[in-house]
């Protein structure tokens, strides 16, 4: 089976982050990058099914320059090679254009089974393995806790829901979104660190995909920040004193707020 795992290199969650004044995007050369928390996951999911059925895994990540440090991250825990789709006209892209990226670099790959976190923690929108799917025509299979890959080739998962779960199945190709609940990833070795320093990575142009500059990054985009603002410093709060009328000072101040 020929897997690809998309990756996505994000601002560390836990750190401060900033916005540029000049276009309202996050100053990812300052910030402590990483890999997609969910991305691990992916990972490690199509390492297991590369245990238990074969093929080989490689990783598809969009980004800058400094993204080749996650890639090398994400192949140190096992995949075979990478892909890195790097240009400069794709800063500032939206997520209808990033799909349309992924998607041609995608078709470039033919992969059987397609990958990736169910959500980024920089965008949380959850959307961007139904819009690569819904690019190449094949099935979504969102949301998985757990995926079962059968003799014939067909996907069997169980889409985690708020009540529960719901047992989807569906043909190869098709792309699966996982979350955290679906394995346990594993640690770099340093063997497998020092194996990932010589491990091939293909850089891809927009050129290279047939993709027009003009139809992605910021002047492509079909949704922007039009301003923002730093968050507003912590205040000590308002402190209601008892004295006989506590009652009535904290239902007026849930008034007021609207709690009540």
């Amino acid at each position: 089976m020929k897997t690809v795992v998309l990756v996505k290199q994000v601002p560390d969650s836990g750190a401060e982050r900033r916005l540029r004044d000049a276009d309202h995007t996050i100053e990812r050369e300052s910030a402590d990058n990483l890999i997609n928390e969910m991305d691990d996951y992916a990972i490690e999911e199509a390492l297991r099914l590369q245990e238990a059925h074969g093929g080989e895994v490689t990783i598809l990540t969009m980004g800058p320059t400094q993204a080749a440090e996650s890639i090398r991250k994400a192949l140190s825990m096992g995949p075979d090679q990478a892909v890195h789709v790097l240009d400069d006209a794709l800063a500032g892209s939206c997520a209808v254009a990033t799909s349309a990226v992924l998607a041609a670099a995608l078709r470039t790959l033919s992969p059987d089974l397609v990958l990736s976190g169910a959500e980024s923690t920089d965008g949380r929108v959850q959307a961007m393995p139904h819009m690569v799917a819904e690019r190449l025509g094949i099935a979504a299979l969102t949301g998985a806790r757990k995926l079962t890959v059968g003799g014939d080739g067909t996907l069997t998962v169980e889409r985690q829901t708020d009540e529960g779960y719901e047992v989807v199945t569906a043909a190869t190709p098709a792309v699966v979104s996982v979350w955290d609940t679906i394995n346990e990833p594993r640690y770099p070795s340093f063997k497998g660190i020092m194996a990932a320093k010589k491990k091939p990575v293909s850089v891809l142009s927009l050129a290279d995909l047939g993709i027009d500059p003009g139809e992605v990054g910021t002047a492509g985009a079909t949704s922007a920040v039009v301003s923002h603002q730093e968050r507003p410093a912590r205040s000590a709060g308002q402190k209601i004193i008892d004295q006989g009328d506590g009652g009535v000072k904290l239902v007026e101040f849930l008034a007021s707020e609207k709690f009540v």
